[in-house]
């Protein structure tokens, strides 16, 4: 069928229906349509820029603490995921994610606990509604220090 379409335009809407041997049928329309696309920028990269770990009195040795400053390009992140895997990267030990407010500029230390000493993959993944980006790093602890 052919008839004027919905809009101020004044061309014509095409509108057929062929039937489908299973019983149902297809229907194909050609015209013209509105849509509008928003454009994100979306956080660009991330960098871990220090790694420092925190002295603590032996009674609270039973973990080792590492602070790790991170920055950011591009939007800011909403959460912070760190998952903790094997030195090769592979095997993941553990994962935290956090929700964090970054109100101006994309800098922000992430403290994160080691059970034992041992070297061990470090991915941080900043995130926010439409974009995500990674850094890795290696980390060797050793009994309250890192390197």
């Amino acid at each position: 069928t052919t008839g004027p379409s919905s809009d101020s335009n004044s061309s014509p809407t095409v509108e057929s229906v062929e039937d489908n041997p299973d019983g149902g049928c297809h229907i194909y329309r050609n015209g013209y349509y509105e849509s509008s696309i928003a454009v994100v920028e979306g956080i660009l990269e991330v960098n871990i820029i220090q790694m420092t770990s925190i002295q603590m009195t032996e009674s609270q040795a039973e973990n080792s603490l590492v602070d790790f400053v991170v920055t950011c390009q591009g939007s800011l992140p909403t959460d912070v995921c760190t998952v903790v895997s094997d030195p090769t990267c592979q095997v993941s030990k553990s994962m935290v994610c956090d929700p964090i407010v970054v109100t101006d500029e994309c800098l922000l230390t992430i403290r994160r606990a080691f059970a034992e000493p041992g070297t061990y993959c470090i991915n941080i993944t900043l995130g926010d509604d439409t974009s995500q980006a990674l850094a890795s790093a290696l980390i060797s602890v050793n009994g309250g220090e890192s390197t």
